[in-house]
């Protein structure tokens, strides 16, 4: 995913709890920088801020995060001359989505037998519903050729 020129995640979402590969190939990286790193973090306070060097790679300055809560992650980058690329001050931002806690089970949580049964009536239903499109999309055109009654009378 390429959220800014110059800059890609290794996903197409920013999902908060969860870790996200970042390759830099902006100007730092077209500078001839030796090292480069991120600095970064969370929410319109910034909360939670970390500094990681990023490794140089035939791709870029890559660095592996782990996205913590927030509404946003906040980024910028810095070589080892503290010469700064922070989207001409307006810092990189980028919207985190929330962890869809529907299909998340906790341990300690008990789970409802009622809705194991939900999910696994309606797993079997659409089995059903792919075997029978996939009769009819098979043996349809067979019965309509009249090929199917043909083969019928050859094997009694």
């Amino acid at each position: 995913m390429e959220l800014s020129k110059n800059i890609f995640f290794n996903t197409d979402k920013l999902v908060e709890n969860s870790k996200v590969k970042i390759s830099y190939l902006g100007n730092l990286y077209q500078d001839a920088s030796k090292e480069v790193s991120i600095h970064y973090g969370f929410g319109l306070n910034w909360d939670n801020v970390n500094d990681i060097k990023m490794e140089k790679t035939d791709l870029g300055f890559q660095a592996e995060i782990q996205l913590l809560e927030g509404d946003t992650f906040n980024f910028c980058f810095r070589n080892e001359n503290n010469v700064w690329d922070n989207n001409d001050g307006q810092n990189y931002v980028f919207p985190l989505e929330k962890v869809q806690n529907e299909l998340v089970v906790l341990d300690d949580e008990p789970v409802a037998l009622g809705s194991a049964r939900k999910l696994r009536r309606s797993y079997l239903w659409s089995k059903k519903v792919r075997l029978a499109v996939y009769k009819i999309i098979t043996y349809l055109p067979k019965l309509i050729s009249g090929n199917y009654k043909r083969k019928l009378k050859e094997n009694q």
